[in-house]
Parts: C-alpha cells; sequence; structure tokens
C-alpha cells in the first residue's frame, strides 16, 4: 500500500515519492515551510520534522528564566554572598592604600587639601627647629621646669616671633613673577589667598615649601605655598 503526503495527504507513488524527515513526500509538496520553495535532499534543513529552506530555518534562541520562588531564593542568596565578598576584601585591604587612583575632579581637590595640610606642617616644624636652638629663649620656655606665670601684664610671649619677621619682608620691584596653579585661602593671617591664573608679583623665595608676594589683582600681599604657583 503506498504511503500518503505529509503536505497534501493524497497517495506519494513510487515515481515521485521523497523519503525523509521520517515522513513521505511528493517532490513538488516537499517545500519550504515558510516560503513554499521546492527544496530536494541537498538543500532542505529540518527542524521539528518540517523542511526549511536556508533562509527560513528557526534560529534558535535563548529563554527567559522564571522568576519562581527558588529561582528568586538563588538570586537573593547570591546577592548577599557577593556583598559578603565585598566587605571581607574591603576590610583586608582598608589602610592599604589603593594601586590605581582615578584623577577625578574629586581627587584633584582631595590632593590639594592633603598638599596644603603637608605645607602648614612643614612650615610650622620648620620655624619650630629654628626658634629652638641652644640658648634661645624658646628653649627656656619649654624647658620641663619652666612654668609660665598665671597672669603677667608685661608677659607677652609671640610662639612664632621668627614666622612673623619673615612674613613682612620689604617689597622689591626686582622680585619674580609667578602664576598661580591652583586656588588658594588664606589659612592664617600673614598669608594671602589667590585664585588659578591669578598674576603673583615681587616674590620673595622665605624657605623650600613659602614665598612671599603680592596678588596683583587684589593689591594683597602675604605668604604662599610655592607649589601652588609656577615661575613665568
Amino acid at each position: 500500500m503506498n504511503p500518503l503526503c505529509s503536505r497534501c495527504d493524497k497517495v506519494v507513488y513510487p515515481t515521485e515519492k521523497v523519503n525523509c524527515l521520517d515522513k513521505y513526500w511528493h517532490k513538488g509538496c516537499f517545500t519550504c515551510e515558510v516560503c513554499k520553495m521546492t527544496l530536494n535532499m541537498k538543500n532542505y534543513k529540518g527542524f521539528d520534522k518540517k523542511p526549511y529552506c536556508s533562509q527560513h530555518y528557526p534560529k534558535s534562541s535563548f529563554t527567559s528564566v522564571a522568576d519562581t520562588p527558588e529561582n528568586l531564593r538563588l538570586k537573593q542568596q547570591s546577592k548577599m554572598q557577593s556583598q559578603v565578598q565585598y566587605k571581607e576584601e574591603f576590610e583586608k585591604n582598608k589602610g592599604k592604600g589603593f594601586s590605581v587612583v582615578s584623577d577625578t575632579p574629586e581627587m584633584q581637590r582631595v590632593k590639594k587639601t592633603q598638599d596644603q595640610i603637608s605645607n602648614i606642617k612643614y612650615h610650622e616644624d620648620f620655624e619650630k627647629s629654628r626658634m629652638g636652638g641652644e640658648g634661645s629663649p624658646t628653649n627656656a620656655f619649654n624647658s620641663p621646669g619652666f612654668q609660665q606665670p598665671a597672669q603677667s601684664p608685661s608677659f607677652n610671649y609671640d610662639p612664632q616671633p621668627v614666622r612673623s619677621a619673615a612674613a613682612h619682608p620689604p617689597p622689591s620691584s626686582g622680585g619674580k613673577r609667578y602664576r598661580a596653579v591652583y586656588d588658594y585661602a588664606a589659612a592664617d593671617e600673614d598669608e594671602v589667598s589667590f585664585a588659578d591664573g591669578d598674576l603673583i608679583v615681587d616674590v620673595q623665595q622665605i624657605d623650600e615649601g613659602w614665598m612671599f608676594g603680592r596678588v596683583e589683582r587684589t593689591g594683597k600681599q602675604g605668604m604662599l605655598p610655592s607649589n601652588y604657583v609656577q615661575a613665568i
């Protein structure tokens, strides 16, 4: 008994029979499921026991994972483990510093603040070292056996006489000219504030970290940190 065609359900005789995909077809019925192009045994592609041309062959796609209670539980557990691992790594590396720091505006601001604090500390230590020589008044005042009178109208001790004297050198028209490369806010009465790009004139070097000069824009003069300006 002759089989029936899988496409037209009519009898397929041996002379026109195509046996493929576990089915029987007429040669004219063995066509693509989408475009109906006639296929043969060399150019067809089977999918779900149906013939397709290469153009319309179904593409396999990923199925989305359903948010079942079990999947949600696993997702939450994975998230908690990630957070625990992050905290452990943070605690382990805390205090060791960062290997790579992005040069963002925020990091530049922090760096400038740190530099400013370092400069002030350096200047204070420098002045103390200059005032703390053997036989100087500072040495006597700072000795363990010395006690400052509680109230004495005639006693007026200046803790930084050297800095006060060095902070106001006579202005010199022959001083160097510098350009500010950062904003600076004065931290003491003998310092001068300026903005990025300001011209600093009549500059005189005080020590390795500080200078004395006049801000041309404001006309004010005073001490300023050397690493905040650049020579013109």
